[in-house]
């Protein structure tokens, strides 16, 4: 059995359960922190040492003790994308112990002058890392402490400065105990803080027709275009409109039943273009500030190459069939699993590369996000293998997630390396609901290592509230998404507010663009001037989006969800949202102003970003009116230290 240290480091966090990268965001500060168990009385020191994975040099970031969490705390802010190590280093802080005893020593009246040389030594063992002029200054505070022609005060006024106490703060004991190295990921900015947008290319008659349609979706002041799987479409079993199993020869299919005779998952779609017309797509939407994420979906239609090439990569069934997709009560008979397991080794590998391969041909064609259809329906182990492969050479590509299952193993995903992961907020209602899963994924463990993204509608969910809903639920459903956390998305055809259901059912929409054109008109779409605004705010306030910082607080009436972002010393949002779409809805808000940073006896100024209307309060208590009929879903307020302007 292993001698322990004599220091017990534990606990240390951002972690994964499994030992796997904890996620960071380069130029973002990181909260770290551990538990330190000691015995005795002595005092402790403690740091955090982190570097890029490859790194000769350690950045270092003291941590403090947090009596009330019984935590040691500290944050970094790493600086470059990619693989990471973070070590956190305990030691018994000598001088501090010193100090203290000395201190009561003294008042005692104790005879000190044993223990004025012990201290003495103490700042000799601690000069060499106080460097050369600041290890002068602590010898010569040593030297004061022999001087016994001195007075006592005079001894240990030079040696109890404020100046010697800041030269040797931090300096680790050379017997210090240090933690096991932690892995750490740090991503892009995009990665943490984006806003997608869903569209399907068909129905703009191509990439094309699509590319005039990135202006306006840059112009709602999105971050991130996605486009549905963009190959050609096998032709057996194909659907037909409202997911029929028979389609007419014009009938185009559903994206997702993927390959066909003109090529398989590194084609394009010919009704879509070519690849240069894609590639012009992807020039022009980084031109408007917009980046292209692509379907990464992997199944096969069975007239997909693979199937003839490789059927040793699907699941045969008894009669020599092979198996179709199935989410009961869907059928995707137009759809085959692959078997990422086949029975030879030498079939896994050439399947698995096979998969990396796909990713690498889109990369090579500018594509650096990818939402991933469906994960869980594949192996856990070929994900962290194919992320650590592709991101071993190209650490800012992206990964999400769109794993609608088990809470474990959306988690799992997460931990193993998606970048981003779909949420159960699709179906979070209530405000106790929305509450408890927002501070779930918002405090630990899983806000170390899962990023969750807020999506109110996907093509395969028109949810049941949403279903023949007014837009004022459509709006606030949206304001929640794109404020209770900083990743959030729609897909097309939200803002139109499309709410008719195919039937009571099932979650498909009527004439569901997954499996035919969908021609819409964008003259005048009645939640755009909302979506471009909450947009705006979203950009104008970057200090605020920290998936931590998300804050609830009171409201007299459940209806009024109330929720904060940031900290007026930095940036400060105040969000009211009525979660009743039909009746107007008042309350006294009451908020928590120490955690604000907000004065409880002062005047702050709260200006609304969505109404205009500014006003000033003063203290906890706040008077609050939301009324759909007027269009007023929700306030996001501005709060700002001072009292509001007088007109």
């Amino acid at each position: 059995m292993a001698l322990l240290p004599p220091i017990i480091i534990d606990d240390v966090r951002p972690s994964t359960p499994a030992g796997f990268p904890a996620k960071a965001v380069a130029g973002q500060p990181v909260p770290v922190s551990a538990v330190l168990v000691a015995d005795g009385h002595d005092l402790l020191g403690a740091r955090v040492r982190w570097r890029r994975q490859g790194s000769r040099t350690w950045n270092v970031a003291p941590l403090v003790d947090d009596p009330a969490r019984q935590r040691w705390v500290g944050t970094i802010t790493p600086t470059e994308i990619g693989p990471h190590q973070l070590v956190v280093d305990a030691w018994t802080d000598r001088y501090r112990t010193w100090v203290h005893e000395i201190e009561v020593k003294v008042e005692a009246g104790v005879d000190v002058e044993l223990e004025l040389e012990e201290g003495a030594r103490i700042l000799e063992d601690l000069a060499p890392g106080a460097g050369r002029d600041g290890g002068r200054v602590v010898r010569e505070a040593a030297a004061a402490l022999r001087c016994r022609d001195d007075s006592l005060e005079v001894r240990l006024a030079a040696a109890l400065s404020p100046q010697v106490a800041d030269l040797v703060a931090g300096i680790p004991d050379t017997r210090r105990s240090s933690s096991p190295t932690k892995a750490l990921w740090v991503d892009r900015p995009l990665a943490a803080h984006a806003a997608w947008y869903e569209m399907f290319p068909r129905s703009f008659g191509g990439f094309r027709g699509a590319m005039a349609h990135l202006d306006y979706i840059a112009d709602l002041g999105f971050d991130v275009v996605y486009l549905p799987p963009i190959h050609p479409i096998g032709r057996t079993h194909r659907k037909g409109p409202n997911n029929t199993l028979v389609a007419g020869p014009d009938d185009p299919g559903s994206p997702w039943a993927i390959g066909a005779e003109e090529g398989g998952h590194d084609a394009i779609h010919p009704d879509l273009g070519t690849m240069e017309d894609f590639e012009a797509f992807v020039a022009r939407a980084a031109e408007l500030g917009l980046e292209v994420a692509l379907d990464y979906a992997l199944q096969c239609s069975p007239d997909h190459p693979w199937v003839n090439e490789h059927p040793e990569w699907f699941e045969i069934r008894p009669d020599g069939s092979i198996r179709y997709a199935e989410n009961p009560p869907k059928k995707y008979q137009d759809i085959h699993p692959i078997s990422f397991w086949p029975k030879e080794e030498a079939d896994r590998v050439a399947l698995w590369e096979a998969c990396r391969d796909i990713v690498r041909h889109w990369m090579a064609h500018g594509i650096r996000t990818f939402r991933v259809d469906n994960p869980h329906t594949k192996p856990v182990a070929f994900w962290a293998w194919l992320i650590e492969d592709i991101h071993r050479t190209d650490p800012d590509v992206v990964f999400l997630a769109e794993a609608f299952t088990t809470p474990q193993m959306m988690a799992k995903l997460a931990e193993v390396g998606f970048t981003q992961s779909y949420t159960y907020f699709t179906w979070r209602h209530e405000p106790w609901e929305l509450r408890e899963y927002v501070t779930e994924l918002t405090t630990e463990p899983l806000v170390d290592y899962m990023r969750p993204s807020f999506w109110p509608n996907t093509p395969d969910i028109l949810d049941e509230r949403l279903r023949y809903a007014p837009p004022s639920h459509f709006a606030l459903r949206f304001v929640l998404a794109a404020t209770l956390v900083p990743i959030y998305g729609i897909y097309s055809g939200y803002e139109l507010v499309e709410n008719v259901p195919a039937s009571e059912h099932n979650t498909e929409y009527l004439d569901s663009e997954k499996y035919q054109i969908k021609e819409r008109d964008w003259s005048d779409p009645p939640l755009a001037p909302l979506i471009r605004t909450v947009n705006e705010v979203r950009r104008r306030h970057p200090d605020v989006w920290a998936l931590r910082d998300v804050r609830f607080h009171h409201s007299d009436n459940e209806q009024l969800l109330v929720y904060s972002r940031g900290h007026v010393a930095r940036d400060l949002l105040l969000v009211v949202v009525n979660l009743d779409p039909h009746h107007a809805q008042e309350t006294t808000v009451r908020l928590d102003l120490g955690a604000l940073g907000l004065p409880p006896d002062q005047p702050y100024t709260v200006h609304d970003e969505l109404g205009g209307g500014t006003w000033e309060w003063r203290g906890p208590d706040a008077y609050v009116r939301l009324d759909p009929a007027q269009g007023q879903v929700a306030h996001l307020f501005h709060v700002t230290l001072g009292g509001a302007p007088q007109p």
